[in-house]
């Protein structure tokens, strides 16, 4: 389903020869294995950025802020655009680049990090060839499209332990983090059996039409976009203004839909501190409009985690579409605008009957929680009183999630999102994207990493085959 004209067995069938073919690792690419420079204590990181327009500009801003960096490079495959300018405004005289390979080859030994705001789908090969060349990695969440490429990346990682890695969730470094495991340290937050997780917010493709049978039709290019450098690995989609700008997030051929965008912010200290790993079983209970090209306008999935040490199996329920609000515990209270959660890239988050977040269950508590740097509380009002005086001291943070990605290439923290810790988040969420786009129950072997019931849906843990040209960044 890569070109206009493919049929959806065609696509199958090119994802199932490309599963089969990448089970196997092969060989970092040959240009790898260079080892980071080391940064002295008064020295700053010289990093370089790719993605630099929207939510790309603003980590570049960010990261910026902290005074840990010198901004050494930028790149972008749409230079000029009108949501790019403004960064380039702000940096006149850092080199500039639309090609992230030719950045590489010509600065790659004055880069020792660099920041990776672009598209899903895009994620995948900058931060293989990153790794390969001894670069450090701040990459956006999810960590790429697909669950093969999360592997790819995990395993590139491991093969260069010195070259940090961070993924961009930033309440991973905010009071959410801390607090989630403080109590879950002293035991507050113990025998979870299920996890509610909402984003009720309206998306971009809420509207469309569900009926589609061919993705939009070709448009001219913008003069100022290089279209080949911005498809990536994937293959023949023709350039329509509904693929770039934050409209990729809409499709299954480029983005993740509200799960992926939303799924880390809310899930990834209940993943990290109760040690979820990966599902055995996604069941998508409800997919209101679905379809074979985007995201449904509602969709309940079921993730089924099994017992772990200790802890009892867990249930996590995924909400999201505006007419497809969870079930909402007695005591519950009233969920206003939290100033913590950032608004969705469409806009302003409107007042509605519930903010982003989770509803957590356990033996003897209920809490509730936001998202991003959101802290939970227990409810209701009557129990979190009788508790008051038994919660633990919860540390502040040392340091932001951009400036602990900084001070971790200089060797004075520990990136606390890394790879090994994002990664298995990301899958979930990869798992859960085959559920939604076959629209059938997928069960997961957890220790062999595969789909057992369903080889359409195993195949598209890998996904087609990459462009030709592509290929070097699959292996490791």
């Amino acid at each position: 389903m890569m070109h206009n004209e493919y049929s959806r067995r065609k696509f199958l069938q090119q994802a199932m020869m490309a599963s089969a073919a990448l089970a196997t690792p092969g060989i970092l690419m040959a240009r790898g294995g260079a080892l980071p420079r080391r940064i002295g204590a008064n020295e700053k990181v010289n990093l370089a950025c790719i993605g630099i327009g929207n939510r790309g500009g603003e980590i570049i801003r960010e990261l910026h802020k902290t005074g840990l960096a010198n901004i050494v490079a930028l790149c972008d495959v749409d230079m000029g655009a009108p949501h790019t300018l403004e960064v380039m405004k702000l940096f006149p005289d850092v080199p500039r680049f639309q090609d992230f390979r030719q950045m590489f080859d010509k600065m790659g030994k004055k880069i020792d990090a660099v920041s990776v705001g672009v598209p899903d789908f895009a994620h995948f090969p900058i931060t293989m060839m990153a790794i390969g060349l001894g670069i450090h990695v701040y990459v956006e969440k999810p960590m790429a499209r697909t669950f093969q490429e999360v592997e790819l990346m995990m395993k590139a990682a491991r093969k260069h332990p010195k070259v940090v890695t961070q993924m961009g969730n930033q309440g991973h470094s905010e009071a959410n983090y801390f607090q989630f495991k403080a109590w879950k340290e002293a035991g507050i937050i113990k025998d979870v059996d299920k996890i509610v997780a909402h984003m009720n917010s309206p998306r971009r493709w809420h509207g469309w039409d569900t009926n589609i049978k061919s993705f939009p039709a070709t448009e001219p290019t913008p003069e100022t976009l290089d279209w080949n450098v911005w498809q990536m690995q994937t293959q023949g989609h023709t350039y329509n203004k509904d693929f770039v700008n934050g409209q990729w997030r809409c499709w299954f051929d480029f983005g993740m839909g509200a799960l992926g965008d939303w799924g880390a912010h809310i899930l990834d200290t209940a993943h990290q501190f109760l040690d979820l790993g990966l599902p055995h079983e996604v069941d998508p209970i409800k997919l209101t409009g679905h379809n074979n090209f985007f995201y449904p306008t509602s969709t309940t999935l079921s993730f089924k985690f099994p017992a772990r040490k200790q802890m009892p199996a867990v249930d996590v329920m995924w909400y999201d579409g505006v007419d497809n609000l969870p079930p909402i515990p007695a005591g519950y209270g009233v969920s206003g605008l939290d100033p913590n959660i950032p608004p969705p890239s469409t806009g302003t988050i409107k007042p509605a009957k519930l903010n982003p977040g989770k509803i957590i269950y356990s033996k003897d508590l209920t809490f509730k929680g936001g998202s991003h740097a959101s802290t939970l509380s227990i409810i209701p009002e009557e129990k979190a009183k009788e508790m008051a005086g038994k919660l633990p001291e919860v540390p502040k943070s040392p340091s932001n999630h951009y400036a602990n990605f900084l001070l971790a290439c200089k060797g004075e923290e520990k990136t606390r999102s890394p790879f090994e810790i994002a990664g298995p988040l990301s899958q979930v969420f990869c798992l859960g994207v085959v559920a939604q786009w076959t629209g059938r129950k997928i069960q997961f072997d957890r220790e062999k990493k595969i789909i057992t019931n369903d080889k359409a849906a195993n195949a598209l843990l890998v996904g087609p085959p990459p462009r030709k040209g592509w290929e070097q960044y699959y292996k490791v």
